[in-house]
C-alpha cells in the first residue's frame, strides 16, 4: 500500500515537472522549424527536417554578439555591485549597533512593497539629468543594489556565531578585518546565491535597458528577442532560436553554482 500510494505521489510529481518544460520544449522545437512550419494547422510540436540554421541565421540578422557582449558587461557589473554593496549594508545592520539601525531597516524593508514600475519614470529622469542615456552606466547603476539582497545577506550574517569576531577583536583586527577575512569567507552560500538571482535579474531584465538606450549598439539580448516582432509578423522560428540562446548562460550559471544555491537559500532562514 505504502508503495502504490509513493508511486502516485511520483507520478503526479513527474507531471507537474512535465507542465513546467513543455513550454520549453516547445520553444525549443520552434526554434527549428520553417516559418511555415510554425503557422501550420493543427500545429506540431516536432519538425519535419531540423533546421539548426535557424541558430546562425538569428545571430545575423540582428547584431546579437554585440548584445551578448553588453549584456554580460551589464550582468557582471550588477553582480559585483550587489556583493559589495549588499554585504557592507548587510553587514552594519546585521553587527554594528547604531541609533535607529532597526527603524531604519524596518523602513528600507517596506520599500520592497513599492512597485518597481512606479520608479520607472523618476530613475529615467536621474538618469537623463545625467546625460547616462544610451551609456553603460544606465544599463547598471539601478541593479548595483537591492534590499532582498541586504534583506539574504543580514539573515546569514546573524547565523555566524559572535564568538569568532570577539576573539578577532581581541587580537587586535578592525572591523572591516572582521568583515573581510571572516564574516565574508564564512558567507560563501549566501554570496552565491545573491550573485545567481543578480546575474539572472540583470541577464532577463526588458523593460528598463528598452527605455534607456535607443541605439543598436547598446541594446542588451531581451531587446534584441524583442526586435524579432514588428506591428505585423513575428519571426517566430529566428526569435525563438535566439531565446534558446539567451537562455544557455542562465542555465549554466545555475548548474556551476546549484549547491551554493540550495545552501545560501537553506541557512539564510536559519537563525
Amino acid at each position: 500500500m505504502k508503495t502504490f500510494q509513493s508511486s502516485i505521489i511520483y507520478s503526479i510529481l513527474i507531471l507537474l515537472a512535465l507542465t513546467m518544460l513543455l513550454p520549453f520544449l516547445w520553444m525549443l522545437s520552434t526554434s527549428l522549424m520553417t516559418e511555415l512550419e510554425v503557422y501550420q494547422f493543427p500545429p506540431k510540436f516536432l519538425p519535419s527536417s531540423w533546421k539548426w540554421s535557424n541558430f546562425i541565421e538569428a545571430l545575423t540578422l540582428q547584431p546579437f554578439p554585440r548584445y551578448f557582449l553588453n549584456t554580460m558587461f551589464v550582468a557582471l557589473a550588477s553582480v559585483l555591485g550587489q556583493l559589495m554593496f549588499c554585504s557592507m549594508a548587510a553587514y552594519a545592520f546585521a553587527r554594528i549597533t547604531f541609533i535607529g539601525r532597526d527603524t531604519l531597516f524596518s523602513l528600507y524593508l517596506s520599500t520592497m512593497m513599492i512597485p518597481a514600475i512606479v520608479t520607472i519614470i523618476p530613475a529615467f529622469l536621474l538618469i537623463n539629468k545625467f546625460g547616462w542615456v544610451n551609456t553603460y552606466w544606465a544599463l547598471f547603476t539601478p541593479s548595483l543594489s537591492s534590499v532582498w539582497g541586504i534583506f539574504l545577506l543580514r539573515q546569514f550574517f546573524q547565523t555566524i556565531p559572535k564568538d569568532l569576531e570577539d576573539a578577532a577583536r581581541v587580537d587586535g583586527a578592525s572591523e572591516f578585518t572582521i568583515f573581510w577575512k571572516i564574516v565574508l569567507p564564512l558567507s560563501k552560500p549566501a554570496l552565491a546565491t545573491l550573485a545567481i538571482f543578480a546575474f539572472m535579474g540583470s541577464w532577463k531584465d526588458f523593460l528598463w535597458p528598452l527605455i534607456v538606450t535607443n541605439r543598436m549598439d547598446m541594446r542588451t539580448v531581451e531587446v534584441g528577442i524583442a526586435n524579432f516582432s514588428n506591428l505585423y509578423t513575428t519571426d517566430w522560428p529566428h526569435q525563438m532560436a535566439a531565446a534558446v540562446m539567451v537562455m544557455l548562460p542562465v542555465i549554466i550559471v545555475f548548474f556551476f553554482a546549484q549547491k551554493y544555491f540550495v545552501r545560501g537559500i537553506t541557512f539564510t532562514g536559519m537563525k
